[in-house]
């Protein structure tokens, strides 16, 4: 018998969708991260974080597919991600995280993977 994976397990797309779609809900307000974003429309970012997150989970590859490899911290580096920026970026994540309503394991995992990548795009530790 074939485990299902951790996209499956959680809910599939519409997990993701839903998570995303609360956390940018908080970054569209945010005076750091807001202007990160080259965009007006935080939609186009929505969508290639929504389709990051269910490819590394175990769903579809459409992220690779259509922008290649992910190389986080080099899409990241023309941006100031410092301390205070991650501390932002973690806390809005943290309250989408929180509206899903995860089993405790899910929640924990994906959390933990969360705060990895957070830390790991810190790229200054200046203002």
């Amino acid at each position: 018998m074939i485990e299902p994976s951790f996209y499956e397990t959680v809910g599939g797309r519409p997990t993701f969708e839903r998570l995303v779609a609360e956390f940018y809900r908080g970054v569209a307000d945010d005076p750091v991260l807001k202007p990160m974003y080259p965009e007006q429309d935080l939609g186009p970012a929505a969508e290639r974080l929504t389709m990051f997150l269910e490819q590394y989970w175990g769903g579809p590859t459409t992220y690779s597919e259509q922008r290649g490899h992910p190389r986080l911290r080099l899409r990241h580096q023309p941006f100031k991600v410092n301390p205070d920026a991650r501390d932002r970026w973690l806390a809005h994540m943290r309250a989408a995280l929180d509206s899903l309503d995860l089993p405790p394991l899910a929640e924990q995992t994906l959390w933990d993977y969360l705060q990895r990548a957070a830390f790991a795009m810190v790229n200054t530790f200046e203002d």
